[in-house]
């Protein structure tokens, strides 16, 4: 990373029909801002600039550009504005938290422990449980809609293996009113940030304001009634930190408890928190094993090939924590889903000081840049044919053969996914274990659609399911 000052700031590539005042407006749309910047991205080159509203985004994807980004010394995490507008309920929680918060160290520090490899060994009975609710409701369903499906598995598992709650899921067709409440503030703070007009904005979205308050106070007064109902009761008045059968929110209360702690944190954090971790802890890992059996379905030689990994490691076994891991294929077509559709598709970064990116784009200290992980994941770098569904790109030669920065699905430095290998593991088990008990199908004339609202997920795609014979 050079950190020589260029005095001007070469103009940056922008979309040709700019319009005063609103900026590159024409042929975007308010739902689809990531696939609009995928398209851009190939047309403009590996950095570019959109001007929307008056607020200027500078948008990269390029290899080389990104590697100077996630610099450590040079960059710190910068809130984008979709994740500054989650501030109203996420507060200095992990996710949503500057870097130079206390909050984001005490909470880092205090729950690294959650998720190293012992804490998943603790979590992996709770997640076969959770799966085999899955598989239990898809005995039942001949046609199942993938992503409300994956999204209740998910949601689930954070649920019991974070709090020890349940959202009952797989015993109602509708989803939790929780779930509805959290996409409907995920789609508005998305799309608040995005129009944001003196007096237009205010008259647009007057309805959504008062939808989001209601939804805002109906989360935090269900996390509240966990959190007392845990730090109330005998048992977690007895509890110590890191004792067996701990689950996040005991270790967060533990520390609240002593009075020495450093790391303890307040009861509002500690909602915060939750929240955090149900929406970063659900959302992005449905999304990723809903692609993942959207391209499974569309390449059947990939699916046997799969499949046969899966009987030959497992058998017709409930799976051992030790197995999971063993499913190398499994976790390469995870690892091909999440290059091709990461579903928390971007992160943002800040210049700690005067630099100059990609040996001629000059940043100023403070200044920021948005990396379009999607684009970054069709760079040249990956081959000829980025598009194209192919797990062999996660063989180990070929993992060594490229940068470690060009691969970016969980995001980069200290503020990177700390839920990274809970994600991991929970996937490579859920699709290994209907790999294991159905065969699917899905409809030849779906086409992939997306949905955004601050992850990505594919929309309207079901799959016919049957017990395998």
């Amino acid at each position: 990373m050079s950190t020589d000052v260029v005095v001007r700031a070469p103009e940056l590539p922008h979309p040709p029909k700019r319009v005063p005042i609103i900026g590159d407006v024409l042929g975007a749309h308010v739902s689809t801002p990531v696939q609009d910047s995928i398209a851009l991205a190939r047309q403009l080159g590996p950095i570019f600039e959109r001007v929307v509203l008056g607020r200027r985004f500078v948008i990269v994807s390029g290899a080389d550009h990104v590697g100077d980004l996630c610099d450590e010394g040079a960059f710190v995490k910068h809130l984008a504005p979709a994740v500054q507008g989650l501030r109203s309920i996420g507060g200095d929680a992990l996710f949503t938290a500057y870097s130079d918060e206390p909050n984001w160290r005490k909470a880092h520090d205090l729950l690294r422990p959650a998720f190293t490899q012992p804490a998943m060994r603790s979590y992996h009975d709770i997640m076969v449980d959770v799966a085999s609710d899955l598989t239990r409701r898809w005995r039942e369903h001949p046609v199942v809609d993938v992503s409300s499906d994956m999204t209740k598995l998910t949601l689930d598992t954070i649920g019991r293996t974070g709090f020890s709650y349940t959202f009952d899921s797989f015993t109602s067709d509708r989803t939790h009113p929780f779930v509805d409440a959290m996409v409907r503030t995920l789609t508005y703070n998305q799309r608040r940030e995005v129009i944001r007009l003196p007096v237009v904005s205010d008259l647009w979205f007057r309805r959504g304001d008062r939808q989001n308050e209601i939804d805002k106070q109906y989360m935090a007064d269900l996390l509240d009634d966990i959190i007392r109902t845990r730090r109330d009761s005998p048992e977690a008045a007895g509890s110590t930190a890191g004792g067996a059968g701990h689950d996040l929110l005991d270790i967060m209360l533990d520390a609240a408890r002593e009075a020495d702690n450093p790391n303890a944190l307040s009861e509002i954090n500690i909602r915060q928190q939750i929240l955090t971790f149900l929406i970063a802890g659900h959302e992005t890992t449905s999304g990723a094993l809903s692609f993942a059996l959207y391209y499974l379905s569309r390449n059947p030689g990939i699916l046997a090939a799969a499949r046969a990994e899966v009987d030959e490691v497992w058998g017709s076994d409930t799976p051992a924590f030790e197995q999971v891991p063993k499913l190398r294929l499994v976790r390469r077509i995870l690892d091909e889903t999440l290059r091709l559709w990461p579903t928390a598709p971007a992160f943002a970064r800040q210049a700690r000081e005067d630099t100059v990116v990609g040996g001629t784009y000059p940043m100023k200290k403070g200044d920021w840049a948005l990396v379009l992980i999607p684009g970054l994941h069709r760079d040249p770098v990956w081959g000829p044919d980025p598009e194209v569904f192919d797990p062999d790109r996660f063989l180990s030669q070929n993992v060594r053969a490229r940068p470690g920065h060009v691969y970016k699905p969980f995001g980069t430095g200290e503020r990177a996914c700390i839920g990274r290998q809970f994600a991991i593991h929970e996937a490579v088990l859920v699709l290994g274990t209907i790999l294991q008990q159905f065969d699917i199908h899905a409809d030849p004339t779906y086409r992939l659609r997306i949905e955004e609202r601050l992850t990505l997920m594919p929309k309207g795609f079901e799959l016919a399911v049957s017990v395998r014979k």
